[in-house]
């Protein structure tokens, strides 16, 4: 009775799972985040802002910061520690992703937050700053601070990872 080869090495067998889709999906959100943040620099100009509905405007702002632009009004040196910390953190989550690659929730919630990391590292080194564009307010609670694709990817993976993570504790 003949037996298949094995292919793939065993870090990449089924049964761990591959990096490749969590690497793709962090692609398309990095694609998705320059591609949009290309169309608005092209339609707008820095704090141009158009009204869409009564709680979305799209507006072109730039955010020298972190998240809510935090240390955004320093001499610059954030820049670098910001992307430092992007860079840093897409090799451990490469790190988890090699580890837990078959664990499908968990490994959604890091390609998105990957994908964002990197699409915002990519706005601080190629312009100094983070695009911004989507500014959602509600009358009397003013305007939530503006925010991009990354920023949303990386969000929706953050929640991704606690419904992951309180999945697991609910098992035990």
């Amino acid at each position: 009775m003949a037996t298949k080869k094995q292919i793939f090495s065993p870090a990449h067998s089924s049964a761990r799972g591959t990096l490749t889709p969590w690497l793709g999906i962090a692609a398309i959100v990095i694609l998705a985040d320059q591609l949009s943040k290309i169309v608005i620099t092209k339609l707008f100009v820095h704090g141009e802002e158009m009204v869409l509905t009564s709680f979305f405007n799209l507006v072109l702002a730039y955010n020298r910061g972190a998240a809510f632009s935090f240390l955004s009004n320093q001499g610059g040196w954030q820049r670098y520690l910001f992307t430092a910390i992007g860079i840093a953190a897409v090799g451990f989550i490469i790190h988890l992703l090699r580890r837990h690659a078959g664990q499908r929730l968990f490994c959604w919630a890091l390609a998105l937050i990957m994908g964002g990391a990197i699409g915002n590292v990519i706005d601080r080194l190629l312009y100094g700053h983070v695009i911004d564009f989507l500014d959602f307010h509600l009358a009397g609670w003013g305007h939530f601070p503006a925010f991009n694709v990354a920023d949303s990817a990386i969000t929706l993976g953050a929640i991704m990872f606690i419904v992951d993570e309180l999945r697991r504790v609910n098992k035990h």
